[in-house]
């Protein structure tokens, strides 16, 4: 095969497409109406109807049923339970990077973490999270833990 220089380079197999040339003669295939048929509302110039438009009957949009809303002040945050914070050392600072790097969460959400007291725990922690649930607090703390809200 030759080298790749400007005067033998092409366009890749396929990837050019000819004009389709409407109006030129019977012989084209695409004289006369030009592929639009006789009359009618899609042979006129801007003719058609709007996508989705079903002649005047109900539209498919419009019969089926609304349901539910997409609540736009929730906020979403990654879960973690006291008992997972049982694998840490004794003194260990916790914040959510921690939590990643551990493999205790997979992805830290657009809220952050929040801390719930499922569980029991036993170890003296540094907990650095976005939001704690009461009994979170309470379990941390009465293992001689603290608590800090990011």
């Amino acid at each position: 095969m030759s080298e790749l220089e400007l005067h033998n380079m092409k366009p890749a197999e396929g990837s050019k497409k000819s004009v389709k040339r409407l109006g030129r003669g019977i012989g084209s295939g695409l004289g006369k109406t030009s592929g639009k048929g006789h009359k009618g509302q899609w042979a006129r110039s801007g003719g058609g109807v709007r996508p989705g438009f079903e002649g005047g009957q109900m539209p498919l949009t419009r019969r089926l049923p609304k349901r539910g809303f997409k609540n736009r002040f929730l906020k979403v945050y990654t879960i973690v339970n006291v008992c997972e914070l049982e694998k840490f050392e004794n003194g260990t600072e916790i914040t959510p990077e921690v939590l990643l790097s551990n493999g205790v969460i997979s992805k830290v959400e657009a809220n952050g973490v929040k801390v719930l007291g499922n569980g029991t725990l036993t170890k003296k922690l540094v907990v650095k999270a976005s939001k704690f649930s009461k009994s979170a607090v309470e379990a941390i703390e009465k293992a001689g833990g603290t608590v800090e809200v990011l």
